[in-house]
C-alpha cells in the first residue's frame, strides 16, 4: 500500500488519475487546498476521514503524515501563456504563486517520498528563457531526486481537447537502478479518435446554455475589433466533429469553445437575457461536458453553481493523462 498526499489539490483530478492507476494499492493521507469552493467539490467526491488543510505555506511539514508519493499541481497562473508571465514575482491575495513549488520542496525534503509528481502549464518550460524551469528542476535534484519531464497533449489520451501540459516525475535517487536519462519513460498516448460530439450531453440541453442573439452579436463585434487591430482574440465556434481548444477558467474561456447544437431545445429563456435565444443554435458547453473533456467519470458529483464548476475544470487536469503516467510510475515502484 502506497500512501500519498495531494497538495494544491483543486477538485482532485491528479488524485483521481492515480487512484485509477493504482487501484487499492494507494491511500491518500493528507490533502491541502485553500479555495473553499474547490474544497466543496473535493469533499463531495472523496470520502476522507480527515479535514482538508488550507494554506500550505502555514502548515509545518512535521505535521504531515509519512507518505510515499507527493501529488502537486502547484499553481500555474504565474507561468501561463494567457497570464502576465510574472513567474516568481507573481502575487495573488498576498501569496507568491510562482514560488509555491518551494513548499513542495520543503515538505518532500523532510519526508523523502519515493515519488514527487507535478503538473503545470507548458509555458513554465519557456518562462524567463527557461531559467524558471531550470530552477524548479534543480531544487528537486538538490534534495535527492532525478527529474523526468515531458509535455503531453490531452488529445492523445482519449479526450477531445487540445491541451498541452508539462509533467514532472521526480524519482528518489536511491530507487533508480540504471543511471540513464530514459530509465523512466512517459506514455505516448493512443490513436483513439474522439471528438466533441462524443462528450455532448443528451438533448435537450437547457436553454440557459444557448447564447442570446444580442450577446452573440457583441462577441462578433468584439472579435472584429481585435482582428482589425492585428490579433485574433475572441470567441470561437468549434466543429462538433473536431476537438475542443484548451478549456480555461478566466476571461472568455467558455466563449472560446462554443458549439452549434442543432438538436431540439427550448427557445424560452430561463435566465435574464437581452434579446432572444439565438436561432443559429450556438451554445456554451455545459460543466458536465467540460468534465468529460478533462476525463472525469460520469459519477463525479457537480454540486456547485456553474460559475464555480467552469473555473474548477478549467484549472484542473486531464484525468486520462494522469492515469497513463501513474501506470508507468506504478510499474517502476512494483518493479
Amino acid at each position: 500500500m502506497y500512501k500519498s498526499i495531494d497538495l494544491f489539490a483543486g477538485i482532485g483530478g491528479i488524485r483521481k488519475g492515480f487512484d485509477k492507476a493504482f487501484g487499492k494499492d494507494i491511500e491518500t493521507v493528507f490533502v491541502s487546498e485553500w479555495d473553499e469552493f474547490a474544497q466543496k467539490t473535493y469533499k463531495a467526491n472523496f470520502d476522507d476521514p480527515f479535514e482538508i488543510a488550507g494554506d500550505i505555506t502555514q502548515i509545518d511539514e512535521k505535521d504531515i503524515p509519512p507518505f510515499d508519493i507527493c501529488l502537486a499541481g502547484f499553481p500555474c497562473q504565474a507561468f501561463s501563456m494567457a497570464g502576465k508571465h510574472m513567474g516568481f514575482k507573481d502575487d495573488y491575495k498576498g501569496q507568491c504563486r510562482g514560488t509555491l513549488f518551494q513548499d513542495v520542496v520543503r515538505i518532500c525534503e523532510y519526508h523523502k517520498p519515493k515519488i514527487i509528481f507535478c503538473e503545470n502549464v507548458k509555458g513554465l518550460t519557456i518562462h524567463d528563457r527557461g531559467r524558471t524551469f531550470k530552477v524548479i528542476k534543480g531544487a528537486f535534484e538538490q534534495i535527492g531526486y532525478t527529474v523526468y519531464d515531458k509535455i503531453l497533449n490531452s488529445k492523445d489520451f482519449g479526450v477531445p481537447q487540445n491541451r498541452e501540459r508539462i509533467y514532472l516525475v521526480c524519482i528518489r535517487n536511491d530507487l533508480i537502478k540504471e543511471r540513464c536519462s530514459e530509465w523512466f519513460i512517459f506514455p505516448v498516448g493512443d490513436d483513439k479518435d474522439t471528438c466533441i460530439r462524443d462528450i455532448m450531453d443528451p438533448a435537450p440541453v437547457p436553454s440557459k446554455y444557448y447564447l442570446s442573439d444580442v450577446y452573440l452579436d457583441t462577441l462578433r463585434k468584439h472579435r472584429a475589433r481585435h482582428e482589425a487591430a492585428g490579433h485574433g482574440f475572441g470567441y470561437e465556434v468549434r466543429n462538433i466533429n473536431d476537438i475542443a481548444g484548451t478549456i480555461v477558467c478566466g476571461g472568455m474561456g467558455r466563449e472560446r469553445n462554443l458549439i452549434v447544437d442543432d438538436r431540439e431545445h427550448s427557445m424560452v429563456p430561463t435566465t435574464h437575457i437581452k434579446g432572444e435565444i439565438n436561432k443559429e443554435n450556438i451554445r456554451k458547453m455545459t460543466p458536465r461536458e467540460w468534465a468529460r473533456l478533462q476525463g472525469f467519470p460520469e459519477d463525479f458529483k457537480l454540486e456547485l453553481a456553474d460559475t464555480h464548476l467552469y473555473k474548477q475544470f478549467g484549472n484542473s487536469v486531464t484525468v486520462n493523462v494522469i492515469e497513463a503516467i501513474a501506470k508507468e510510475i506504478y510499474k517502476i515502484l512494483e518493479g
